[in-house]
């Protein structure tokens, strides 16, 4: 059976079959899009092109993405405005799903959208690279060359002229300095951080397979530095997939007294930026998952053995996880002549217009937003919502300052709380807003289907609710028919 699904630019097959596919399960397949040109039907003439305003977006994030999409699908359709998208990466990954890539629980290559056909279907441009130096005087931007993986230059050095820059490069875990944590240890900041850590957890549990000696001590004890969403969430993922990887095969390896999972946080409770009945009730859960936590312990060392703390402790591990606190990447430090903090964020008004060039934006976590004006007042969070809603109200700045408009809106940062999701286990939560008169405790299904819907809030945001609604399902069958965690 064929169903058609057609919008401008694209035409979707959706191919549903059964019989003699594989394990004669059920399966869909997209297939046969039809392609048409990233510029609108009635191609710009180059005396228009360069009367355009033009908008270039750094960082294809959450909230990078996002904008670059809709700008496109509003001013880029209808030739209003330029929009160009520059990211150093080919692909894009929801950021909240990298644990799940490294626990192995979730194959990167079903959920991974690549930019260049993004930027195809909605009416944008996007540039592969990494925005090294800006220069607000002349307005551009310097993107460093790009080289393969033999190192071989395949792109050279580029300039992009800009009337409007939005930076969107999103924030990389902070490991303060601490001596060997760069060297020894992974973070969880790209895809491709999360694919190796993946990789080296199912070496490990081969080797010790395989292997005629006795398990050394940390041979297979994963030890997660900092108690955040991040950290809780990758020891829940881990202790399902280790036991699901040992029960392929891996007889020798018994999981339960083999397989450790650690988490180091420094201050006295797990999630400690997050209310403390939250953080109560993921620790019961963490326990009863045998979770060794280790609070008040601050790491001062991390060795190719393990993790040292200012304690003296020691803690044996070949799997070492840095999840503790984030800064803006290192080349927003000053770049430009523009304002940052000690972490690197560039410092903007409740406009996000940074404090010394109006026409330099900036927002999500590389972006150090007040909540209100004034000195020393609290800053926006950076968390993926506080991006998703600066992402809405940049396409109303954008379209006025095209429409030549002085009048700017202001960010007005909404708490709407918090999820945490333990895999298969549970899912907890708070919820914040005039609906629950405050703040409201959540758990289990209701939970798990709020969290759920996050990630589909940003595929629509995307794709629109059709695409969004057979990608859903289409995961739904095909899970059927497969492994549930990567075998290699």
């Amino acid at each position: 059976m064929w169903v058609g699904v057609k919008r401008p630019g694209l035409t979707t097959r959706l191919a549903i079959c059964s019989g003699e596919a594989k394990n004669n399960a059920y399966c869909i397949i997209l297939l046969s899009y039809h392609l048409h040109p990233i510029e609108s039907k009635v191609p710009l003439k180059s005396t228009d092109k360069a009367t355009l305003h033009h908008v270039v977006i750094v960082g294809g994030g959450a909230g990078g993405l996002e904008l670059a999409t809709k700008l496109g699908d509003s001013l880029g359709r209808k030739g209003k405005a330029i929009i160009t998208l520059v990211d150093q990466s080919k692909t894009h990954v929801w950021k909240p799903l990298l644990h799940e890539i490294a626990a192995g629980s979730m194959n990167p290559e079903r959920h991974e959208l690549v930019y260049l056909a993004q930027a195809h279907w909605h009416h944008f441009h996007f540039r592969l690279g990494k925005m090294d130096s800006l220069d607000r005087d002349k307005k551009t931007i310097s993107i460093s060359p790009y080289f393969d993986e033999d190192g071989f230059e395949v792109i050279p050095r580029r300039t992009i002229h800009y009337d409007t820059l939005i930076i969107a490069v999103g924030s990389t875990t902070n490991d303060f300095g601490i001596k060997g944590a760069s060297e020894f240890s992974i973070a969880l900041d790209t895809q491709d951080q999360a694919e190796r850590f993946h990789r080296r957890l199912h070496n490990a549990l081969v080797r010790a397979q395989t292997q005629t000696q006795t398990l050394q001590a940390g041979q297979l004890e994963v030890a997660i530095v900092g108690a955040g969403a991040t950290g809780v969430e990758l020891a829940a993922e881990l202790h399902n997939t280790t036991r699901e990887l040992a029960a392929y095969g891996l007889d020798k390896i018994n999981a339960d007294r083999d397989i450790k999972i650690s988490l180091v946080e420094a201050s006295d409770r797990v999630l400690p930026a997050l209310p403390v009945k939250l953080s109560h009730s993921v620790e019961l859960e963490l326990s009863k998952l045998n979770v060794h936590l280790y609070s008040g312990e601050r790491v001062t060392e991390v060795s190719q053995d393990g993790i040292h703390t200012h304690s003296g402790k020691f803690i044996p591990s070949a799997l070492v996880v840095w999840a503790a606190g984030i800064k803006a990447p290192d080349f927003l430090r000053e770049i430009g002549g523009l304002e940052t903090n000690h972490i690197n964020q560039l410092v903007v008004h409740r406009s996000l217009q940074t404090t010394r060039d109006s026409n330099v934006f900036a927002f999500g976590d590389c972006a150090a937003c007040p909540r209100a004006e004034g000195v020393g007042q609290e800053n926006v969070p950076p968390r993926a919502q506080a991006a998703h809603q600066q992402a809405s109200m940049l396409v109303k700045t954008v379209k006025s300052r095209v429409a030549g408009k002085k009048n700017l809106p202001v960010y007005a940062y909404v708490d709407y709380g918090s999820l945490v999701n333990l895999g298969k286990y549970t899912t907890v939560g708070n919820l914040m807003g005039s609906l629950s008169g405050g703040s409201l405790f959540i758990e289990g299904l209701i939970a798990r289907l709020m969290y759920k819907s996050l990630y589909k809030m940003h595929l629509m945001a995307l794709h629109g609710f059709w695409s969004m609604a057979l990608q859903t399902l289409a995961r739904m069958i095909n899970r059927r028919t497969e492994a549930h965690v990567k075998l290699h």
